[in-house]
């Protein structure tokens, strides 16, 4: 169990993904849009990448659970487009890959393109991965459209 201070476990060994303190994260999942302004507001804010990874994995799951308007807090979100955190960059991936926001396309293609040519790889993670998924999912959207 992450304590206040820890809000996240970092992938280790053979797990190639992040550990969150399940007790606040169900708490927020519980508060459905009402978590997010607090949400907005600590990523407007925040410069611990830890709190930030949370905060971004509660988005993400409030997506999966089909809370609405989380495509306005693409501005919010827009802040993060230029980080080298791997673990940032999956999970901003992962959002745009479900909202979709044109805006977005730019920056991920950009991510991918930096990341190229910065070989710095993780053994068991790559942001990359879901970098991809994200610009296939636009693509594929947007020739559904044409």
């Amino acid at each position: 169990m992450c304590s206040p201070v820890n809000f996240v476990q970092y992938p280790q060994g053979n797990r190639n993904y992040c550990v969150f303190n399940s007790e606040r994260v169900n708490y927020f999942l519980k508060q459905k849009e009402f978590a997010l302004p607090y949400l907005s507001d600590v990523l407007s804010k925040s410069s611990s990448e830890p709190q930030i990874l949370e905060s971004l994995y509660i988005i993400d799951k409030l997506l999966d659970n089909g809370v609405k308007g989380i495509e306005k807090m693409y501005p919010v979100f827009s802040r993060f487009n230029c980080s080298n955190s791997p673990y940032v960059q999956t999970f901003l991936a992962g959002i745009y890959r479900k909202i979709l926001i044109p805006d977005a396309f730019g920056p991920l293609c950009a991510m991918l393109l930096r990341n190229s040519f910065a070989s710095k790889p993780l053994a068991n993670f790559d942001p990359n991965e879901e970098i991809g998924g994200a610009i296939l999912e636009y693509v594929t959207k947007f020739n559904r459209l044409a």
